[in-house]
């Protein structure tokens, strides 16, 4: 027996001449075992939703009115980063006119108290202007911001806010200039600019360039707080793909510089920092960053150029938040797996799966959500038990995720929902929502301040708003609620039941003829017609299964009885209502060298249609 198991082992071992790789060794340092794989033919790639998520638009660029998005009217804005400090938020971003990396760039930041309501922008790092005398380098043709990093909170508590200059048309190596570093006081104001880092690729400093080095500042604490950003190996781990180092800046990762882009680490509860990076690259650490083992590539992790966000999450969890996609300009959905030990991934769900027209042309301008980042080690812990995430869509405008914790995908029991003991304009628990800034979504007092509701609200000529309430899967599922429509010849409120991947069985709308409709089968028939100013209160029964069928009450009153499903179905989960007409596939290309007009009217609103939602009872077996 002791020679049968011996020679198979070495057939399985000798012939492969390799010993397989051990998850969660260097070989192998995280592994996603779900089995889910996006389908880039939807938005939300028919995945499971992660219950309670809360999408609310930071910033809508406006070219025609800028004093509505950032006071510059510019419509190219990416990579934003996020912290927590002095009981608010924090997000910076990088933004152009028009273009990716094409001249002029700057760098704005916005605050929030609760993550919700955001500031106008303000320039944080303005477009460099070099020292007379000083000339663009022969090949480049001006100058931009670039960063991966922003945020650093010293261990006296300052706040340092970075970024990096460089040339345009690539500001990395010989076309970089410098890290910049300003603190961020707690009144609101901002310190000087310094450079805290040259490039190593070149001959940068004092005298020929236009902020002096860190060094010069007076102020000794900042001073000591640069100090101690630039001795943290992790911290500036995330700089290395714009500067990577010429001068040995890095020496844990000489010999892989320049195959890793965008850095995310965590530190798992064995003490090991996991690295990870664009194009499913990860690494390990065992001291803390001044050794990497080499970088690998996670086969089980399916990504693009989009970054890769990895962090331990306030429940002592683990979560990863990436684009699952290969194609490069196609960045959606933007999903969640999760881990209990920062090693073995599972359950992959989608954070955001909207993606709206995109509304401005412009170079390499991605198409969704991307672009992930959440809060550092050491950058804030926001009050309650969730995950914060910032990201662009469409490269164009700015958004924030709230991710409750711990992350699920299924709930259980009846749903019994009326809002009146939440806070108005607050969070709304196990509801998923979508909120562009013309489309609000909101807990509101109305009809009165005892009486509260679900404020829809949306003038937005190309986005709207949408909320979703998962319920228990079943076959047999019975839904009702109150909707109250302000006006009845404008906008339109679609309700649908869906199931697991997205597919819609069930569909009403309102429209802005004043009817009700509903789909039976593949025939859309007229339920009522409806008038404004009141509730009226709907009844769902739902037999899902693949001969499956559904009826409709209004008011006590049978409408619709037997209606066929618009699609076969084997199971229903969600109750979705939106303020617009469903939406899957991004199609408008970015022609090649041609500039092009923006959406007709993207910068003005419609007229406001408004919706209310109450009493959301589910029953579901």
């Amino acid at each position: 027996m002791k020679y049968i198991v011996s020679l198979t082992l070495f057939f399985i071992i000798g012939f492969s001449g390799t010993l397989p790789a051990q998850t969660g060794s260097i070989s192998e340092p995280v592994r996603y075992i779900g089995g889910e794989v996006a389908d880039p033919t939807v938005h939300d790639g028919k995945l499971r939703l992660a219950v309670g998520v809360e999408n609310r638009q930071v910033l809508r660029a406006n070219r025609a009115h800028p004093e509505k998005s950032d006071n510059y009217g510019w419509t190219y804005n990416h990579a934003p980063n996020i912290a927590y400090w002095n009981s608010q938020f924090y997000v910076q971003y990088l933004s152009n006119p028009v273009d990716e990396h094409i001249a002029p760039s700057h760098t704005l930041l916005t605050t929030s108290k609760d993550g919700r309501n955001w500031t106008i922008p303000t320039v944080i790092f303005p477009e460099y202007k070099a020292p007379p005398g000083v000339a663009i380098p022969q090949g480049y043709n001006g100058y931009m911001m670039h960063q991966r990093m922003c945020f650093y909170v010293a261990r006296d508590g300052r706040l340092l806010v970075c970024g990096f200059y460089g040339h345009t048309e690539h500001p990395f190596k010989n076309g970089g200039i410098g890290r910049v570093v300003r603190e961020i006081y707690k009144d609101g104001s901002f310190g000087p600019i310094y450079f805290i880092r040259y490039s190593s690729y070149n001959t940068w400093n004092e005298s020929n360039t236009s902020y002096p080095f860190y060094t010069k500042s007076s102020d000794t604490g900042f001073v000591a707080a640069c100090k101690a950003l630039l001795s943290d190996k992790l911290m500036t781990l995330q700089w290395i793909d714009e500067d990577s180092g010429n001068d040995n800046f890095y020496p844990s990762m000489k010999e892989y510089k320049d195959s890793v882009q965008a850095t995310s680490f965590f530190h798992r509860k064995d003490g090991q920092v996991v690295a990870l990076w664009k194009y499913s690259k990860t690494a390990l650490s065992s001291d803390q960053g001044t050794t990497f083992s080499k970088p690998v590539t996670a086969s089980t992790l399916i990504m693009a150029g989009g970054k890769n966000w990895g962090q331990r999450t306030p429940d002592g969890r683990y979560a990863m938040v990436y684009n699952p996609i290969a194609t490069q300009e196609y960045r959606y959905p933007l999903i969640v797996v999760t881990s209990d030990d920062g090693i073995i991934f599972d359950n992959m769900l989608v954070v955001h799966g909207e993606v709206p027209p995109r509304r401005f042309y412009g170079r390499w301008k991605d198409f969704g959500p991307n672009y992930i980042r959440g809060i550092v080690e050491g950058n804030g812990t926001p009050p309650g038990n969730n995950m914060w995430l910032t990201y662009s869509v469409n490269k164009e405008d700015i958004w924030v995720s709230r991710v409750p914790l711990s992350v699920k995908y299924s709930v259980k029991g009846p749903i019994n929902d009326n809002f009146d003991k939440l806070i108005p304009n607050g969070p709304v628990p196990d509801w998923n929502i979508y909120a562009p800034q013309w489309a609000p979504v909101n807990v509101v007092a109305f009809p009165d301040e005892n009486n509260k509701s679900l404020e829809l609200s949306d003038n937005d000529p190309y986005d709207y708003a949408k909320v979703v309430r998962i319920f228990q899967t079943g076959t047999k599922a019975t839904l009702s609620f109150g909707i109250f429509l302000k006006q009845n010849n404008t906008g339109m409120l679609r309700i649908d039941v869906t199931d697991r991947y997205g597919n819609r069985p069930v569909r009403l709308w309102f429209d802005n003829k004043g009817a009700l409709n509903a789909l039976d089968g593949n025939r859309e028939i007229t339920l009522q017609q409806y008038k404004p100013g009141r509730w009226y209160r709907i009844k769902l029964s739902v037999n899902a299964n693949i001969n499956g069928n559904f009826d409709v009450e209004i008011d006590d009153k049978t409408v619709l009885q037997n209606a066929k499903l618009a699609e076969a179905v084997k199971s229903v989960e969600r109750l979705s209502f939106c303020t617009g007409p469903y939406r899957n596939y991004p199609d408008r290309k970015t022609p090649n060298q041609q500039v092009s007009p923006p959406l007709e009217g993207a910068d003005e609103t419609i007229t406001t249609a408004s919706y209310y939602i109450d009493e959301v009872k589910i029953d579901s077996k």
